[in-house]
């Protein structure tokens, strides 16, 4: 006689510790971050950064989740944008009655539209020929926003004022802490809902079609359908994000449209990383970074930022965040204090090279530009002669001197870090083992 058990089964799992800490201190750094930086400009940036982390984990989905390199992203963040500035100046004129709290969700929405529209057909193909067709698409898009300018307002763009209605709770959207913190809200909002994406069927399909597309079209998927999933997923947080940028800088231009715009996403999301999660939040900070910060300090900065990048095409491939990731495999090892001493080599020799190169950048700017001037101009503190022999020997010297310094000890740490990998791979092996 066979008694079948007719009690549930209770399976208990563990609390994911680490998760709980991680997001615990995400959440954390956007609530305290402007109670640190005070000052309007550190608070503006900030901002800014909060919608940059979305558009940027939004183009992810598309380059570092389904192997969809896209040259027309802006064009999904920037509709958001029109479409929200003009709900703005709807509501302001009393035809709708909506929160501007909810204004960002028009631009999402809009991106989500434009995203299916545009979509399938972009998605029917892939590779090459997938961002041949963004491309022309961008194109197209800020083309048309000089031939139609009831829409998107020509060279002067489109105006807003997003302090309008009653204020609730004394909240008007008027200081930026505020605005800020409806930025927060829906940056962690977006980046967890991104997020549980990847934890999907969804996302691991979408994972397999950037790896194998031969091999999901072979167990009966549809790769274009994936794709076209995906890409409106990716298209409605670029608009949430262009809602937020519309309601942060109450102006929207051709601009946000740009191909410059759309370059800007994939550049700092591949130095940031594109193959692990957080890495396009490390990009987009560093967008901000260089866009708002290094753009004031040089009129070189995007030559500079072209050496930078590629420097990392050629050193760190994967991005910042695979550096940060391979460093904290050799902790986990034991093995970090072996190398410290050679990155700090390795960084004096680039710091170094970084200065010549940068003192004889300088130079060639002061001269092209500022010639009215005179020759000699301020650098790091010292006065450098433009138009002498002596200033530019000196600066071809540093440089030389930091590459060569950089070369030899970057040989030497190769061979360190060898060394330490098969360490790792020994100590792996004995562990399973046992």
């Amino acid at each position: 006689m066979h008694v079948h058990e007719t009690r549930p089964h209770v399976h208990f799992r563990p609390i994911n510790v680490g998760r709980w800490l991680i997001w615990g201190g995400f959440a954390l750094i956007l609530a305290v971050a402007p109670l640190l930086w005070t000052s309007s400009f550190a608070q503006t940036m900030l901002s800014q950064m909060g919608i940059a982390i979305i558009v940027c984990l939004a183009y992810n989905v598309l380059l570092g989740q389904g192997g969809m390199l896209s040259f027309g992203h802006a064009v999904y963040s920037g509709l958001g944008s029109f479409l929200a500035i003009h709900t703005l100046n709807l509501v302001t004129a009393g035809t709708l009655n909506l929160p501007v709290s909810l204004v960002p969700m028009v631009g999402g929405l809009a991106g989500l539209f434009f995203a299916a529209v545009l979509g399938y057909v972009t998605t029917k193909k892939s590779g090459t020929t997938f961002a041949m067709i963004t491309l022309g698409i961008g194109e197209l898009v800020w083309s048309m926003s000089l031939m139609i300018p009831e829409f998107f307002g020509g060279e002067g763009g489109i105006s807003g004022n997003r302090v309008i209605g009653k204020p609730v709770l004394g909240i008007t959207f008027g200081p930026q802490i505020q605005l800020y913190y409806l930025i927060a809200i829906y940056c962690f909002i977006s980046t967890a809902l991104m997020y549980a994406l990847t934890r999907t069927p969804l996302g691991r399909m979408l994972n397999a079609v950037r790896d194998n597309p031969e091999r999901v079209e072979f167990i009966g998927y549809s790769t274009q359908t994936v794709r076209y999933l995906a890409f409106m997923v990716a298209g409605f947080f670029s608009g949430i994000s262009g809602g937020l940028a519309a309601l942060n800088f109450e102006i929207v231009t051709a601009e946000v449209v740009g191909a410059a715009r759309s370059g800007a996403y994939l550049l700092f999301v591949f130095l940031g990383g594109a193959t692990f999660f957080f890495g396009p939040i490390i990009g987009a900070v560093l967008m901000v970074i260089a866009l708002v910060l290094l753009s004031e300090l040089t009129q070189a900065w995007l030559l500079y930022l072209g050496i930078v990048f590629l420097f990392m095409v050629m050193y760190a491939p994967g991005g910042i965040a695979s550096l940060i990731m391979m460093n904290l495999r050799l902790a986990m090892f034991g093995k970090l204090r072996r190398v410290w001493t050679s990155y700090l080599a390795l960084g004096g020799a680039a710091l170094i090279a970084l200065i010549g190169a940068a003192a004889m950048i300088e130079m060639m700017y002061h001269l092209q530009l500022n010639a009215a001037l005179g020759p000699k101009m301020n650098f790091l503190g010292a006065t450098l002669n433009a138009g002498s022999l002596d200033s530019w020997f000196g600066a071809v010297f540093v440089m030389l001197t930091g590459m060569l310094m950089f070369e030899l000890t970057r040989r030497s740490f190769s061979r360190e870090w060898g060394v330490i990998q098969e360490e790792i791979e020994k100590e792996i092996k004995r562990r399973e083992a046992l």
